[in-house]
Parts: structure tokens; C-alpha cells; sequence
């Protein structure tokens, strides 16, 4: 953004600088409400030290509510009604990667604040969009550095269906059958996003009679499946940060 800010200067009259914000701050309010709350003190705290280039920020934020078509909606009001400089913001990837083709179509810039996907900036990548946290690739590549020590050699695996779960299990598992030849996956669980039938999840991953488990849920699917795998006696190998 700030990178950005020269040129957003030079391109429009004085005035505020108008970020559109959009998250799914209702169907993912413990993660997005501290979130809104460090970005409302950041934008207070650039603003009392004189904005940028002497102009204020101001901040539109928008609710997509978890769902891609609602983000697109949403992105062409902050641009033609609020008129905006630049979009921010997205936490699933599946959103993320909606914002970013609406951004290249508009030619308007796009800060991905969390979505994980690489197709963000790889497959599906533009000279719009510019991400701001790792890619699945990264935790995954992370997390197989450890998991590569563990004796476990039967793996099993559980994420949300979406793109987000989807690309952090490939990745596990590209990863980790390469640094670990020895090991097999015997069973994959992909709920839908935010309704896991965490008793027959687990019951379905028992079954597999795995060593261990990818387990990239998260939020309150993660709470659920995790209080019904302990009973049971398993363990997981947890990606705890979304999205």
C-alpha cells in the first residue's frame, strides 16, 4: 500500500485516500474482528502522523459474508459508487481469488490481506494483485519439515471443500511422500466449510486406522473435530492458520 500511495497521489485530486474493505466479517467474527479493530488503530495512528503524502486514509468496509459473488457485488460498488483507490481485505481463498480476477478486469488495484491460495498470485495471478501473508504451499512446506520426523508412515487428512483446504492437502501431501517416501495417505475427509459432521468425520478418518492426521479445518470446525478426536484417541497434525 504504501508502495502504491505515490501513485494513487498523483492520479487524483487532493483529498482522502478511500480503501474499500471487504471480509466475511459475519461468518468469520473471531478471526475478522480483531482484524477490523488493529486496522481501524493503524488507520488512526497514519492519520494523526498526517496521512500519506499529507492526505488522511479513509476506509470503506463491506460484509461479503463468506461468499465469492457477494465479494464481486460488493467490489463494484466501493469502485463506481464509493469510489475507492484500491480494494483490500478477503479471507477465504475462494473470495480472494474472485476479488483478484475482478481486480484484473478492472485494472484496479487489489492487497489480499489473508487468503492462502497460491492460484492467487501463480495460476490465477495479475499485475493487480499483491498478497500480503505465505501461500498453502509455504505452511504446507512448513509443516512437512516437522511432520517428516514424526515415525508415523499412515496419514490421513481433513479440510474444508473449498480451495483453501483443497490446495493445502495437495501440497501436504506432494510434499511429504517426497521427503518421506515410506509414508502412505489411507484416508481424506472434505466437509463443507463450516458444517462438519465432526462424529462422522472422525469415525470415517478411524476407520482408515491412521498414524496420524493433516487436519487444516479450522475455526469452529476445527474446535469440533478436535473434541471428538481426543475421546478417540487420535492426534493431528494441525494448520492453524487460515485461509
Amino acid at each position: 500500500m504504501a508502495l502504491a500511495a505515490p501513485r494513487i497521489g498523483n492520479a487524483q485530486a487532493a483529498g482522502p485516500i478511500r480503501i474499500g474493505e471487504i471480509n466475511s466479517y459475519t461468518a468469520q467474527p473471531a478471526f475478522l474482528q480483531p482484524y477490523r479493530n488493529a486496522w481501524t488503530l493503524a488507520q488512526e495512528q497514519v492519520n494523526a502522523a498526517g496521512g500519506i503524502n499529507g492526505r488522511p486514509i479513509e476506509t470503506v468496509f463491506r460484509d461479503d459474508a463468506g461468499r465469492p459473488e457477494d465479494a464481486v457485488r460488493l467490489a463494484g460498488e466501493l469502485v463506481n459508487a464509493e469510489k475507492v483507490s484500491l480494494l483490500a481485505g478477503g479471507f477465504l481463498s475462494n473470495v480472494g481469488l474472485a476479488l483478484g480476477d475482478f481486480a484484473n478486469q478492472n485494472k484496479k488495484l487489489f492487497v489480499a490481506s489473508e487468503p492462502l491460495t497460491d492460484a492467487l498470485v501463480w495460476a490465477r495471478g495479475n499485475r493487480y494483485t499483491f498478497r500480503l501473508r505465505a501461500s498453502t504451499y509455504m505452511q504446507s512446506a512448513m509443516l512437512v519439515e516437522e511432520a517428516a520426523k514424526l515415525p508415523a508412515k499412515r496419514w490421513a487428512t481433513v479440510a474444508p471443500n473449498y480451495e483453501y483446504g483443497q490446495s493445502a492437502v495437495r501440497w501436504f501431501k506432494e510434499l511429504l511422500t517426497k521427503a518421506r517416501p515410506d509414508v502412505s495417505f489411507v484416508a481424506e475427509q472434505f466437509p463443507a466449510l463450516g458444517r462438519i459432521d465432526a462424529g462422522a468425520t472422525v469415525q470415517a478418518l478411524a476407520a482408515a486406522n491412521p498414524e496420524a492426521i493433516f487436519n487444516v479445518t479450522f475455526g469452529a470446525d476445527l474446535t469440533n473435530s478436535s473434541a471428538r478426536a481426543a475421546p478417540a484417541g487420535c492426534s493431528s497434525a494441525a494448520a492453524s492458520s487460515p485461509c
